[in-house]
């Protein structure tokens, strides 16, 4: 019986990391669509708000590690549970960096909106969303231990990078043809970057539930 309630005891524990990981996920996906939307309605306090949360994220990542060391400490953890939570430790880090990311997309969104417009919104709304959609995948993943979905988050990383390209080339033009777009479009170009790094971040959590699930590292190994 003391054995059961112990073991009861444990899984409650991983299950409040599960929690924990996943709330800090949702605020950070949340600073993802947030980000965005304040460019495309030209919304400053929105922008402003998700500037805000980032310090709310790092509140998160304190409180998941707190856990972790917790559960190392006084659980000593083996096998699956051991990756489980060392794993936890690393993809805070990646959760708390695309906070960082959506931060700083939202500062330049506030120097975008005090400006006219460069040109419509077309491909970083579509980037956004599909870094988005990594990132929730990554993690659903991760709590599922599911690798087939994580292979497919790293598989989506090449879209990204696509568009990426695409925009740089397009915002390129535009400083080329005419100087005067040169600050509005290096604004452009820096949260197309951003994006572009928050879709590497969802990978790093992807390729980590694969090793997670198969204990095997694939990292630059996937095409």
């Amino acid at each position: 019986m003391e054995r059961e309630h112990i073991s009861a005891s444990y899984d409650a524990e991983l299950n409040d990391l599960r929690v924990r990981l996943l709330a800090m996920g949702g605020k950070v996906e949340m600073m993802i669509d947030g980000s965005i939307k304040a460019l495309l309605d030209r919304d400053t306090p929105l922008a402003e708000r998700i500037i805000s949360m980032d310090h709310e994220v790092n509140s998160c990542e304190v409180s998941v590690d707190e856990k972790c060391l917790e559960l190392l400490a006084l659980r000593q953890p083996a096998a699956r549970d051991l990756r489980f939570i060392t794993l936890a430790l690393k993809i805070v880090t990646d959760l708390e960096r695309i906070g960082d990311q959506c931060a700083n997309i939202a500062k330049r969104v506030k120097e975008i909106n005090e400006t006219p417009p460069l040109k419509p919104y077309i491909d970083i709304p579509r980037m956004a969303a599909c870094a988005a959609t990594m990132l929730k995948e990554a993690l659903d993943a991760f709590v599922r231990g599911d690798a087939e979905l994580a292979i497919k988050v790293c598989k989506d990383d090449s879209f990204v990078d696509e568009l990426n390209m695409q925009i740089q080339r397009e915002l390129l033009t535009y400083m080329i043809e005419d100087p005067q777009t040169i600050t509005r479009a290096m604004r452009l170009t820096y949260i197309s970057k951003s994006l572009e790094r928050i879709a590497d971040h969802a990978t790093n959590i992807a390729e980590m539930v694969i090793f997670m699930v198969k204990g095997k590292d694939i990292r630059h190994t996937i095409a």
